[in-house]
């Protein structure tokens, strides 16, 4: 009798090890606040998993150090079984890691793997719409006329807003001023009271005031822009510059391929979804699959543009 009851548990033992990912609740960590472009990133990617599995996905706000600290809980404080992934924007997945004097809790490049990517974040080249200027050639015209008085707003040290303005100081060939705030929304609100002149940022932090006629939009930052934000490109009066951002997905390196495959499939199913691509739409973000392979590419392409940009600019860590 004891041996078939033994026979019986080790016939099922492949079973229960071989079972269906997921079966069991997940979690989505962000490393920003709820209201912004992240969070509402996480969230979705969230719905999309739970209609996908049926499962309940629970989101985690583990805010600061640029994402840091969030890919720190999803690497170290979690198992590597692709239950719990990171919301991974831009920023914390090429600029970080490139940036000197900074201590990171995680290495992204060596610790991570890109899974899926959600959707492209379109940046902004704004200004108050009370002030001065009506085109970037305007911006380019004072700069030039009046060196080292023009100042861009950035999110902080490093941030890729700061970035932005660094390449567009670089290939105008013009002398500028960076002044960093502790976040994007300090930035705004003293670019709309007249105390910095421009920002490049994403078009989702700035959706509302753009839409509200407090800051307006002069150009997008890319050739492709938005649909919903029609405007020139940077690029017509800065030829090459190009900048955009992207929020994605990724997940501890050890993490199981059924695991990769069936986030995959959920974004690349989640964004077949009229409701979901009009939600990102809304936002100022531009829905765009791509799975790991591409994501990866991506990611690589980034990071040397930023590495490169950093250097010469001899951007560091505050």
């Amino acid at each position: 009798m004891q041996k078939r009851l033994l026979l019986a548990i080790a016939l099922l033992l492949p079973g229960l090890a071989l079972a269906e990912f997921p079966d069991r609740p997940l979690r989505v960590i962000v490393g920003f606040p709820a209201g912004g472009a992240g969070d509402l990133t996480a969230r979705t990617i969230a719905e999309m998993a739970s209609q996908a599995f049926g499962q309940n996905v629970v989101v985690e706000n583990r805010t600061g150090a640029n994402g840091m600290i969030a890919a720190d809980a999803v690497t170290h404080g979690s198992p590597p079984d692709g239950y719990t992934i990171l919301q991974c924007p831009m920023g914390t997945m090429t600029i970080s890691p490139n940036l000197p004097g900074q201590r990171l809790p995680v290495d992204v490049v060596t610790e991570m793997i890109p899974v899926a990517n959600l959707a492209l974040s379109t940046y902004a080249f704004v200004v108050a719409a009370n002030g001065p200027y009506r085109s970037v050639a305007q911006v380019l015209a004072a700069a030039r006329a009046n060196p080292g008085k023009l100042t861009f707003a950035s999110a902080g040290i490093g941030s890729a807003q700061h970035l932005s303005g660094e390449m567009f100081k670089r290939m105008a060939a013009i002398d500028i001023v960076h002044v960093p705030y502790r976040g994007g929304a300090p930035a705004i609100v003293d670019l709309l009271g007249g105390r910095v002149d421009f920002f490049i940022t994403n078009i989702a932090d700035v959706s509302g005031q753009i839409r509200d006629g407090s800051l307006r939009l002069l150009a997008v930052a890319d050739d492709v822009g938005h649909p919903g934000y029609p405007a020139p490109s940077i690029s017509a009066d800065v030829p090459g510059f190009s900048i955009s951002g992207w929020f994605a997905a990724c997940g501890p390196r050890a993490m199981p391929r059924e695991a990769v495959e069936g986030w995959t499939r959920a974004i690349r199913q989640g964004l077949e979804n009229p409701a979901f691509r009009q939600r990102l739409l809304d936002n100022g973000l531009t829905p765009n699959f791509e799975g790991p392979e591409a994501l990866a590419t991506r990611v690589e392409a980034n990071r040397r543009q930023f590495r490169e940009l950093i250097q010469a600019a001899g951007i560091r860590a505050e």
